[in-house]
């Protein structure tokens, strides 16, 4: 039965005792809350923001607990990089478990990162199991129109990768102007914002 901490801040384990996900835990208890869900690993898709609370509150109680954290910034509305993809999918193989992807509401960057994941984790076999990320319950995705994209993003991966490695796809052959052109190609134009360059920063979004 999930409790209130997990209701609070959106947390689910997506392969149990190994990866999970959540939302920032705006609410506080940080430290205690990871701690008795024996989290070791952070993934932090909110990028490196070492002057802000949220940031100063989440690494303090990694290293209280002798954790692991890991940025890796992504943007819900704005194409990725090959160099934000990438620097994921490193962070992955590098972060220790159990541990917890997370952004600020825990819904759209981290129902993407969850599902690349899964897919690096157990291969295309696990794609319909990746498709499942993006659902609105439990994990509450509702995207706004400039999200759409990011399930989209799975249909896109398969396709051209036919077949390779997700991790080695991205490294040899992604590109956000291939993912751009293939979302305008199929009707999905109004599905993000653009690609992705550094934004000027919301505490609350970044």
């Amino acid at each position: 039965m999930r409790s209130l901490g997990d209701i609070l801040y959106n947390f689910h384990w997506v392969v149990p005792g190994e990866a999970a996900r959540m939302a920032q835990p705006w609410a506080g208890f940080y430290r205690a809350f990871l701690a008795r869900r024996g989290i070791r690993g952070i993934v932090n898709l909110r990028g490196r923001n070492d002057d802000l609370s949220w940031w100063k509150t989440e690494t303090a109680a990694t290293a209280a607990l002798g954790g692991a954290h890991f940025d890796a910034m992504q943007d819900s509305r704005k194409l990725p990089t090959r160099d934000m993809l990438v620097r994921l999918m490193t962070v992955f193989a590098q972060t220790p478990r159990p541990f917890v992807i997370k952004c600020s509401g825990g819904q759209d960057r981290t129902s993407l990162a969850m599902a690349l994941y899964l897919l690096d984790r157990g291969g295309w076999q696990a794609l319909g199991d990746a498709r499942l990320q993006f659902s609105r319950w439990p994990y509450l995705h509702f995207p706004k129109p400039h999200q759409r994209w990011l399930a989209r993003f799975l249909d896109f991966a398969a396709q051209d990768a036919k077949g390779k490695p997700i991790a080695n796809w991205i490294a040899d052959d992604y590109t956000p102007e291939k993912l751009k052109a293939w979302l305008d190609a199929n009707g999905m134009g109004d599905f993000h914002a653009g690609i992705f360059t550094m934004p000027t920063r919301s505490p609350h979004q970044w």
